[in-house]
């Protein structure tokens, strides 16, 4: 009875902040769990459960994941916007489930952030794990990448019948001692004629003898076919791959998986990944490839993954950056530019974005001087760290225009000479200036 009232006080609470026009994503969340910390084990869910984990790409990859289920007809419970503790989705399935805990869809599909692995999965079924990528990421949260990999192994141990959806390219994923079926994807082919990871990648030693990886070809940091001449560890078989790289743009990319050609929307090798991670799992659901390409295809952007709004006659494009592998792959994507354009870089260091700005510094900014940069917009709580950075990287102070104030930031923008804008912002900095944009009638949909 007690989890019944739960139930029904946490459905109250959300229809109120409904009412008023609050999101309220973790609130009722976490008042449930603060009220039973065991309310987990009160739902009662008889469809599949698919978790998506990893440094980079977890909402695009679940949003992607949804919406090709949803397609195939079927009735799905997604954790969309992000909110990926274990309060986020406590507030998800309440909202989705009857005073007596039963949860009715067909699938449900949740980004799980990588700590609460753990505390979510204890109590709750879980049939497929998905594990994209590892990155140093918030180092004052998370440590070192191995501190990420051991909570997700924490997790695995838990759920140890769940099928495992891995991206084989990344190297801290082979050869797990875990008794769970194994699925590989990664890239077949190679981006480019890159074979060495740069000095600031992630993971460049092998796990079993710590000599440094060899590669065949290299992706984008660490990722890609390596291989260790010390004692011979490699690049696991691959089930899914990219089999060929048509056309990689600043807009868009066009690739094959298997003899499936599929146009994506959202540039970048990091987007490429994402595609294919989400081709791999509705594969292993027998989902037909018809479908996955063509909801593939219809993906959208939103939520600040290069989301594209329109301020006055203005096309603004906002990216969100949260690591040094992250921010090198969205200026990576951002030099494939052939005309000019202008940029803004919003760095904030609340608790969600990491206290500690000096990743900055392991972020590839000079390669910024062989484009036609015009317009270089500097905002957010650290706004001078991120200037000084970037004039140090070589950029010319003479195109800064600092605003600490979004109003202030929004009249540069709206008053610059380039139609086209990138805004490159870390995560609360992209929650912020959204809700101001949305505040000022940009944004139609906040969440």
């Amino acid at each position: 009875m007690k989890n019944f009232f739960i139930i029904l006080i946490i459905k109250i609470l959300s229809f109120g902040l409904k009412i008023i026009g609050k999101h309220g994503g973790n609130l009722p969340g976490k008042i449930a769990y603060d009220m039973n910390k065991e309310i987990f084990k009160y739902f009662k869910i008889n469809c599949p459960v698919i978790a998506v984990v990893g440094t980079n790409g977890k909402t695009m990859t679940n949003n992607a994941i949804n919406n090709i289920l949803v397609n195939d007809g079927k009735n799905v419970i997604s954790n969309l916007e992000g909110n990926n503790m274990e309060t986020g989705i406590l507030s998800l399935l309440i909202k989705r489930c009857t005073l007596t805990g039963k949860v009715k869809a067909d699938y449900i599909t949740l980004e799980v952030d990588e700590s609460y692995l753990p505390v979510v999965f204890k109590d709750l079924k879980l049939d497929t794990l998905v594990v994209l990528d590892f990155f140093r990421d918030q180092l004052d949260r998370y440590g070192e990448v191995y501190t990420t990999l051991s909570k997700i192994l924490e997790g695995i141990t838990l759920v140890p019948t769940s099928k495992l959806i891995l991206n084989g390219d990344e190297s801290l994923l082979g050869k797990l001692d875990v008794k769970n079926p194994l699925v590989f994807y990664g890239f077949k082919t190679p981006i480019n004629e890159n074979k060495t990871i740069d000095v600031n990648a992630d993971s460049k030693f092998c796990k079993f003898c710590k000599t440094p990886y060899s590669y065949n070809f290299v992706t984008y940091n660490h990722l890609g076919d390596y291989y260790c001449t010390g004692c011979g560890y490699k690049r696991p078989t691959l089930k899914y791959g990219v089999d060929e790289i048509v056309e990689l743009t600043a807009e868009s990319s066009t690739v094959k998986f298997g003899d499936t050609k599929i146009f994506l929307g959202q540039s970048g090798v990091y987007n490429i990944y994402n595609a294919l991670c989400a081709y791999s799992i509705t594969k292993e659901l027998n989902i037909d490839d018809s479908c996955i390409k063509k909801s593939l295809e219809s993906q959208s952007s939103s939520f600040g993954r290069q989301e594209i709004i329109n301020i006055d006659d203005k096309e603004a494009k906002i990216i969100l950056v949260k690591n040094p592998a992250g921010y090198n792959q969205a200026l990576d994507t951002l030099c494939l530019n052939k005309e000019p354009f202008s940029c803004a870089f919003l760095l904030n260091d609340n608790y969600a974005d990491g206290r500690d700005v000096s990743w900055i510094w392991d972020v590839n900014f000079e390669n910024l001087n062989n484009v036609k940069l015009d317009e270089v917009y500097v905002s957010g709580l650290r706004t001078f760290d991120m200037a000084v950075r970037l004039k140090t990287a070589g950029i010319s102070p003479s195109k800064f225009v600092i605003e600490e104030e979004y109003e202030n930031l929004t009249n540069q923008i709206k008053n610059g000479k380039n139609k086209k804008i990138y805004i490159l912002a870390t995560y609360t900095a992209m929650i912020n200036y959204r809700k101001y944009l949305h505040s000022k009638g940009y944004i139609k949909n906040l969440w």
